[in-house]
């Protein structure tokens, strides 16, 4: 299940965008502004960006220079309502995949998106491990001593926030912002939920749980031992 980050400041596309990729299986996280969307792509990996030129803050060219400057991989699929060849010249110039014009339809930006997740990645997959327990990000697999663990697509998501910054204190509100920060109506309650449901699955009965409670303080992945 790919994971994509919409970047668009046009609430009514954003949405129409949103709500055709999650009809298609798609994992969507959003942004509307350059500043939140270069904040995502530093915490979160992404299997595709879908990013708007014009952005308040900073726009999609800075953002996809920097980006690249950084070492991102990830493909990135311009939208732009600028036709003229120089606009377009650029985004690619830039380090843009592939580019969309505005207006388009939804079945070809379906056609684009399966055409960059079909390229080759250029980098090996980061198998996160911690212990005996393996999570794979491009696959959306994860395993214990090789037998392989079913998670809820919010489940891995947070699984995977706390392997990739291990022994890191996070309060409830701090995982919600951070895991559900487009879910207006989930609470601390939710995350205690999460927890206790991943620790089930990942520990059994076991009373000593990977993922550990700080009484009024958070939550963390004790991991002495994780790499990437």
């Amino acid at each position: 299940m790919p994971k994509i980050l919409v970047v668009e400041d046009d609430l009514d596309l954003r949405s129409i965008v949103e709500d055709w990729l999650k009809h298609e299986h798609h994992l969507v996280e959003t942004a509307t502004k350059g500043d939140e969307a270069m904040e995502l792509i530093g915490i979160y990996p992404y299997d595709l960006i879908i990013l708007d030129w014009q952005l308040p803050v900073m726009d999609g060219i800075q953002i996809l220079k920097k980006f690249r400057q950084n070492g991102g991989k990830t493909p990135v699929l311009m939208l732009t309502g600028q036709d003229q060849t120089e606009h377009i010249e650029a985004g690619l110039d830039s380090g843009a995949d592939d580019y969309l014009t505005k207006p388009f339809h939804m079945k070809e930006l379906s056609a684009r998106i399966r055409a960059l997740l079909r390229r080759p990645q250029t980098v090996t997959d980061n198998v996160l491990k911690a212990g005996d327990l393996c999570l794979n990000p491009r696959t959306f697999a994860v395993t214990k001593s090789g037998a392989e663990i079913r998670l809820l697509p919010k489940e891995f998501a947070l699984l995977e926030f706390l392997m990739r910054h291990p022994n890191q204190v996070f309060s409830a509100e701090a995982l919600l912002d951070r895991v559900w920060r487009s879910e207006h109506d989930a609470a601390p309650e939710t995350v205690r939920t999460c927890i206790k449901r991943l620790r089930r699955k990942i520990d059994g009965e076991s009373e000593n749980s990977i993922i550990q409670t700080l009484h009024g303080v958070g939550y963390k992945l004790h991991a002495p031992e994780l790499k990437s």
